[in-house]
């Protein structure tokens, strides 16, 4: 399964909350939360709450990791675009639910490092590249699901684009108050829903 301090994790923060999508509590608890933040922070790494990893970036709360996982509504054969991969913790949970990652940091530092950490830990189903998050991947579009961890004011319409049919879209959209908003692409169009109060770094045009 996983550490003791992961599935403490599952049991104490996720499972009393509300999540409730088995293949996402096992990934939860069995990725090592711990290897993906600095060793100062290692103490508090399953806290319940975000942690810095540093180029004023964080690690997010494992609940909204969690939330935002179960709303995508993973499946074993998903190709999936996040932007935004930052020291790598929610590529590892997606990469264990999925198909394929494909995830983009605007941070050179932060992309090299998940890069080793997550090549060492064995994820050989993803790809990190550093780039401009707001431009999306297109030559791998499209995508069946797509996530990003860090806020724009709205949806970036380059990701709408490269989401397939079916497709579902997760973000926190706002500038200080942010809300997760859930882009579905139907047959009717797009349907968008909002969901929980959050608060993230802002996302940031540019690479």
């Amino acid at each position: 399964m996983g550490s003791p301090a992961s599935v403490e994790m599952v049991e104490r923060q996720l499972k009393p909350r509300g999540i409730a999508n088995a293949r996402v509590l096992e990934a939860m608890a069995r990725v090592p939360r711990d290897r993906f933040v600095p060793p100062e922070y290692a103490v508090a790494a399953y806290d319940d709450g975000p942690v810095p990893i540093g180029e004023g970036q964080t690690i997010s709360q494992p609940f909204i990791v969690a939330y935002m996982t179960e709303a995508l509504e993973p499946a074993a054969t998903d190709r999936v675009l996040e932007v935004g991969t930052g020291c790598g913790y929610q590529t590892a949970v997606l990469a264990e639910l999925v198909s394929a990652v494909y995830s983009i940091e605007r941070v050179p530092s932060l992309a090299e490092r998940a890069i080793q950490l997550l090549g060492v830990l064995g994820y050989a189903n993803v790809q990190v590249r550093h780039g401009d998050g707001f431009q999306g991947w297109p030559e791998e579009a499209p995508f069946d699901k797509i996530i990003v961890t860090a806020a724009p004011a709205e949806v970036p319409p380059a990701l709408i684009g490269q989401l397939g049919p079916g497709g579902i879209l997760i973000a926190p959209i706002g500038r200080t108050d942010q809300t997760i908003t859930i882009v579905r692409r139907t047959p009717q169009g797009i349907v968008t829903h909002e969901t929980i109060a959050v608060r993230f770094v802002p996302m940031i045009e540019g690479a």
